[in-house]
């Protein structure tokens, strides 16, 4: 990956400018620290001539001080499990090669059933009906600028719409979601100037348009641009943007998976339940009393991983150290074994190594036998309720209070102090379970 040095002493807010009208935007809480944050001096002196990466020697500093923005891009590759650590520069050049064939063949698909796909625009209104009739009125179609929304004056024609019913019920549910991946991607991180330029929205759309095709279990889902947004910024290369995402919703893409009436994230919701039920019995039963029991009030934090929680340049902080700490070096051999989500028979190969994030070390210490360990972001939120406890307990008298005093949380939560919190509530969480199981 080509990465310009930039200077380390420039602000960090310069990584990621915000629109200079946005006068109300939180700043970030993150500062790069010398000693702490991973430098690219650190990052480049972890690979061994050949380019195998000894990761676990990169982790604790992540954790303690993130990563410098110039190199975030290629770290968060490896620590999504694109890349597995022990492969050599040759062995990921080809594999980077192979994956950005793959992800043209994946656009020219998408473009051949819909040719807006890579042409630099994108739509914010309907091009079919359920029944796969399509929709001859005027659509808006953007030259990737909001701006147009208002006065939309571009009309479909006939070289960008098929006008023949579609009969294909997988390319009918595809094309139904395309307009609304518009709406959403002109509403993601308007405030930064990097999504003033028509092209990098465009890219946006692009992506999210080929990902829905690509997984079409799941297809899209309202907060899949917040959690896409930061790889269109941090890779230069689409497919690389691409393949970063998508590595990053095998982790999440069963929370945005309908059983149903079911949305995937629910089961998120009752594991936060049963965390906060062991840790904090006193605080689960008044969120009860109050309304609050089945916990969606915190649908939006584990959904788009606290994105409206911080502000961008801290949330971009607060996922990698997310992803450090959660780290599994088995990950990118489990991934490749598996066509979306872990195998069932891998998921009990959990061998305790140096190379494991901290997290997962504390899992592994545990003994715990009791099953999956829960991804970290639970006991982030865990942390923030616990951190609001007292308020919680004496203000909240039904749930429009429960979500007025989180809503406090916007753009002020400390993303460090978060994290400590969860390893923490983490550690108090794994003890009392094995002290409750059952001795066989």
């Amino acid at each position: 990956m080509n990465l310009l040095w930039k200077d380390s002493k420039l602000p960090d807010d310069s990584f990621y400018e915000v629109r200079a009208e946005c006068t109300d935007v939180p700043k970030t809480k993150f500062k790069i620290k010398y000693g702490k944050t991973l430098s690219v001096r650190k990052w480049r002196s972890a690979f061994s001539r050949e380019g195998r990466l000894d990761i676990g020697q990169t982790l604790g500093r992540i954790y303690r001080g993130g990563i410098h923005p110039t190199i975030r891009g290629e770290v968060w590759e490896f620590l999504l499990g694109c890349f597995d650590p022990k492969s050599t520069y040759e062995e990921r050049k080809k594999i980077r090669l192979a994956r950005r064939e793959e992800y043209v063949r994946l656009k020219e698909l998408c473009t051949h059933m819909f040719p807006l796909v890579g042409s630099g625009k994108f739509i914010t209104a309907p091009v079919i009906k359920e029944d796969g009739t399509p929709i001859q009125d005027p659509i808006v179609l953007l030259e990737a600028n909001p701006e147009k929304l208002i006065t939309p004056t571009v009309q479909a024609t006939d070289s960008a719409m098929s006008y023949s019913k579609e009969k294909d019920k997988k390319i009918i549910q595809w094309k139904f979601t395309l307009h609304q991946i518009g709406l959403d991607v002109v509403r993601t991180d308007r405030t930064l100037l990097f999504y003033e330029k028509p092209e990098n929205l465009a890219k946006l759309w692009d992506v999210l348009s080929v990902y829905a095709w690509f997984d079409k279990d799941v297809g899209y889902g309202q907060g899949m641009s917040d959690l896409c947004s930061p790889m269109i910024m941090l890779l230069e290369d689409e497919a690389d943007a691409f393949w970063c995402f998508e590595r990053l919703m095998r982790r999440l893409r069963g929370n945005f998976k309908c059983i149903g009436s079911t949305v995937g994230v629910e089961s998120q919701l009752c594991n936060l339940a049963n965390v906060i039920q062991v840790v904090d019995p006193k605080l689960h039963k008044h969120l009860e009393h109050v309304g609050g029991g089945d916990y969606l009030f915190a649908f939006r934090m584990l959904m788009v991983l606290f994105r409206r929680e911080v502000s961008f340049g801290d949330s971009l902080y607060l996922w990698e150290m997310m992803w450090a700490l959660e780290y599994d070096p088995e990950l990118y051999t489990l991934y490749e074994e598996s066509d979306s989500d872990r195998p069932e028979e891998a998921k009990g190969k959990r061998k305790s190594s140096r190379q494991c994030g901290k997290y997962e070390r504390d899992y592994l210490k545990s003994g715990a036998k009791y099953g999956e360990p829960l991804p970290i972001s639970v006991f982030l939120v865990a942390s923030v309720l616990k951190d609001r406890s007292t308020k919680l307990l004496t203000e909240a008298k039904g749930l429009d209070d429960v979500v007025k005093i989180l809503n406090g949380t916007s753009g002020n939560l400390d993303a460090r102090k978060a994290c400590s919190g969860a390893m923490k509530i983490h550690k108090k969480y794994l003890k009392k379970v094995k002290m409750q199981k059952p001795s066989s």
